[in-house]
């Protein structure tokens, strides 16, 4: 104790200067017995939450649950972390005169303790840490929908003579904590996904179920994102038309900084139009590609189609596996640990010929006698050649130069008919990308509405030739063009000012939206033509 008391009043914790923070309340996790430490402070969190303020020693040996194979800690152990947490800046000890009953009580050490406010910032940041680290992430579809009605939401209130502040600030705040909530789960789902597609140890048949799951779940959220994606888009780009959102973002500002202190009131009004401009900007480079910059949306719509075939990779590889395929480095890794566990040097060269055929020139004794009569007095490999004894070669090495063993030959399994199949399949998926791509050609400049119906090849195309177009709208912008991401296709889509509707009908439904002039290039085609 008399170390960790000098460090403290010496190092201030880590920084420990004048004005800095004490980072003491943290000692407990890099000392011995930190996992006592740790049952202590959630126990004392515990009774803050049940409007427990203070503790005595006895109550927090009888909230301890000690580990398997533990025994339960005494009360002089308990003691002893307290009074350490005490003195880190944990916790606090006040007397306890509440069961002092004679003169001799007041001389013996009788506390009672309660959370500091440096101590419960060090639970609630530590809270957030096993929080974060915890978090799977998960692609929110819901949110997506969320946001759309927000952004409507807001564009009802922009068009108001005297927009409602408070409306305004609780539109804003949703707004924001629900992009909030899709930006951060989407960032941690993408790394666990790939933490999953790295997986080389892993369960097949448990691997292959979550898989069919996980690509059906990637498929939903990437059709949801394509269509709500470029609707968030437009809606972004209609607030900013005219300058639509800044009154909204000053109002929500003014409310926020209405509590601040007298003199404090126009620092604390611009600091919160700073911090609304900036998740505004956050929020509009999420969905909507800049000069040389494309949007997180589309860049997450990316990583997660390119997600579905590397997972399909693993799949393959498990599939080779459970085959029995041969794997040369799993081979090279069992090999190394043979070499590891042999008993001698004479056990590990008989390996190494075994494993790789590097014999002495004298391997080429064809017959029998030879190979028992050279295991029963065998020749020495420094032994020369004018003085080691003949060779005896068969006659027929002799007279045809080559010595063969005459038989049936082996079977070979004929995979032709695989083969074909999966040419087929390969040559139907071609010829149906091929028609989609023909189908969805204008020749010219239309109207959307005049697409026509299309089936689910062309229309699944077709949405992420539209999703590419969208994502790259700018505010203000009434014309844009796109490519598809394999460059088989190329759109130019031109906004319409009449406010009409188009409507694509497809065999599972009819779809809907601001009709534009759309042009839809097929550059497999010209290049085709040149």
């Amino acid at each position: 104790m008399t170390s960790q008391h000098h460090d403290r009043h010496h190092g201030s914790g880590l920084p420990g200067g004048p004005g800095r923070p004490d980072y003491a309340p943290f000692v407990h996790l890099t000392v011995p017995n930190t996992a006592l430490y740790r049952q202590v402070m959630r126990t004392f969190t515990t009774a803050k939450e049940r409007f427990a303020v203070h503790l005595r020693p006895e109550d927090v040996q009888a909230a301890l649950e000690p580990g398997p194979g533990e025994q339960p800690a005494d009360l002089d152990t308990v003691v002893k972390a307290l009074d350490s947490l005490v003195e880190w800046g944990n916790l606090r000890a006040d007397p306890d005169t509440a069961r002092v009953t004679a003169v001799e009580d007041f001389y013996r050490k009788r506390f009672i303790y309660q959370l500091t406010r440096a101590g419960e910032a060090a639970e609630a940041a530590l809270g957030t840490y096993e929080e974060e680290l915890g978090r799977r992430g998960e692609l929110q579809a819901v949110a997506l929908h969320d946001i759309v009605t927000q952004l409507r939401a807001l564009l009802v209130i922009a068009a108001e003579e005297e927009p409602d502040p408070t409306k305004a600030y609780l539109t804003l705040s949703t707004l924001t904590a629900r992009f909030t909530d899709l930006a951060e789960n989407a960032r941690a789902f993408m790394g666990s996904l790939q933490r999953t597609i790295d997986l080389h140890e892993v369960e097949v048949e448990a691997f292959l179920a979550y898989k069919d799951r996980l690509i059906d779940y990637l498929k939903r959220f990437i059709q949801d994102l394509i269509t709500l994606g470029g609707l968030i888009a437009a809606l972004i780009g209609e607030l900013e038309e005219h300058d639509r959102i800044r009154p909204l973002l000053r109002l929500a500002a003014a409310r926020e900084a209405a509590d601040a202190a007298p003199d404090e009131t126009e620092h604390a009004e611009r600091a919160a139009y700073r911090g609304w401009q900036d998740r505004w900007s956050g929020l509009t480079d999420w969905f909507v590609s800049g000069q040389g910059r494309e949007s997180q949306a589309r860049l997450l719509r990316g990583r997660a189609l390119g997600a579905i075939p590397q997972l399909l990779a693993v799949v393959r590889r498990l599939n080779e596996r459970r085959a029995g395929r041969s794997d040369r480095s799993a081979d090279f890794r069992t090999l190394a640990r043979w070499f590891a566990e042999a008993p001698d040097d004479v056990a590990r060269h008989r390996l190494w010929r075994a494993a790789f055929g590097l014999h002495s020139s004298r391997h080429l004794t064809v017959d029998a006698d030879t190979l028992t009569a050279r295991a029963a007095d065998p020749v020495p490999p420094t032994t020369a050649w004018a003085g080691a004894e003949p060779l005896r070669i068969s006659p027929q090495l002799r007279r045809t130069g080559s010595y063969e063993r005459r038989g049936k030959p082996r079977k070979v399994v004929s995979r032709a008919a695989d083969r074909a199949r999966l040419a087929g399949i390969a040559a139907r998926q071609a010829e149906q990308t091929a028609a989609a791509r023909a189908r969805l050609a204008t020749g010219g400049e239309i109207r959307l509405s005049r697409l026509g119906e299309l089936d689910p090849a062309a229309f699944g195309l077709f949405l992420r030739l539209l999703g590419d177009a969208l994502a790259t709208w700018r505010p203000g912008t009434t014309s844009t063009t796109a490519t598809s991401n394999d460059g088989s296709l190329e759109i130019r889509l031109t906004a319409l000012a009449d406010g009409t509707t188009a409507e694509i009908p497809t065999p599972d439904g009819t779809f809907r939206g601001p009709d534009h002039l759309v042009e839809i290039t097929d550059l497999t085609g010209k290049e085709a033509h040149r």
